[in-house]
């Protein structure tokens, strides 16, 4: 029998896992012909989800796996570290909070049974607000231009992939990624399923702006060479703009006898320079800031423990 293995990053989510989990549990009786593996990642939740998560684990644990890390490592991280530890022949991934319709695994099992290795749900229409719309498909357009072309527009963050997938994700171990867009750029090609993602109904979101724009960088740098492009392309405007400046105030003085008046135009000249050469740093100091941070060789995540049906105490607490 073909194992159907779920990953599911938890982040503060006590308001949602009672609901979550018996849906989860629910795709047992739907996915026919398969043994279900759930793989619960708490990445460092400050609330009760851990212990909800225990609780439902002590009632199947033949089912259920809790990985707990040792801190908040980024859903990115949390997924990465559900993909060491599952066993399925596949092996989907999908939010806690119940926007995404756990049902859909039952649509994405039969297309991998028909040799797909990699299939997207992808986001046809949105329930969320307006303004959070427009900056999901501002993101997913300059992706789509600049990094990963054909990229799906709506995005995606909910996945079934086949275990060849996951041994070749497993091999990346970049860190400062985005898991999902690392799945597109392997090249497998995909089967996109559209579905409506629902509004949140309980609990509070923990994607931060920050978070966001964090992902949008990591994305793009990861990615796309483009922003090193743009440097170029910005200096030689600069230098341009600073040049034509330049033979202007030139020409005025020695054909039209026209003096420059003070330090004005100069000092606005040197500050827009100097505000642009800083910019170009800050793009720089993120590609050097990545690189040391790989060659560090530490890990994108550390896990706590580990409960499943057969470790022992000490297993648990070491995570092995």
């Amino acid at each position: 029998m073909k194992k159907f293995s779920i990953i599911v990053p938890v982040y503060y989510n006590e308001a949602n896992l009672p609901d979550t989990i018996p849906q989860l549990l629910e795709l047992g009786d739907r996915l026919t012909g398969y043994e279900l593996e759930l793989v619960f990642v708490d990445d460092g939740s400050g609330d009760r989800s851990l212990q909800i998560l225990l609780d439902f684990q002590k009632k199947f644990p033949e089912i259920i796996k809790v990985l707990k890390l040792t801190r908040n490592f980024g859903a990115m991280a949390a997924v990465q570290a559900g993909l060491s530890q599952v066993r399925g022949d596949c092996v989907g991934i999908i939010a806690a909070d119940l926007q995404d319709p756990p049902e859909l695994f039952v649509e994405m099992a039969a297309e991998w049974k028909r040799g797909t290795r990699v299939v997207l749900a992808v986001r046809q229409e949105r329930e969320d607000p307006g303004l959070q719309r427009f900056c999901s498909n501002a993101y997913y357009a300059l992706l789509r231009r600049f990094a990963l072309p054909g990229y799906p527009s709506g995005g995606f963050d909910f996945v079934l992939i086949d275990r060849q997938v996951v041994q070749d994700l497993l091999r990346i171990q970049e860190k400062n990624t985005n898991v999902m867009a690392l799945i597109y750029w392997l090249g497998y090609r995909p089967v996109l399923i559209p579905y409506t993602r629902r509004a949140r109904k309980k609990g509070k979101s923990r994607w931060t702006l920050a978070k966001k724009l964090k992902l949008f960088v990591d994305s793009f740098v990861s990615f796309s060479y483009f922003p090193i492009r743009l440097l170029s392309l910005v200096g030689l405007l600069v230098a341009g703009a600073a040049f034509l400046y330049g033979l202007i105030i030139l020409a005025s003085w020695m054909i039209w006898s026209v003096p420059v008046r003070g330090w004005v135009p100069t000092m606005i000249l040197l500050t827009i320079t100097a505000g642009v050469q800083m910019s170009m740093l800050g793009i720089l100091g993120e590609y050097l800031w990545r690189t040391l941070d790989e060659t560090r060789k530490r890990p994108p995540y550390v896990i706590d423990a580990v409960f499943e049906a057969g470790l022992s105490a000490a297993e648990k607490r070491s995570g092995e």
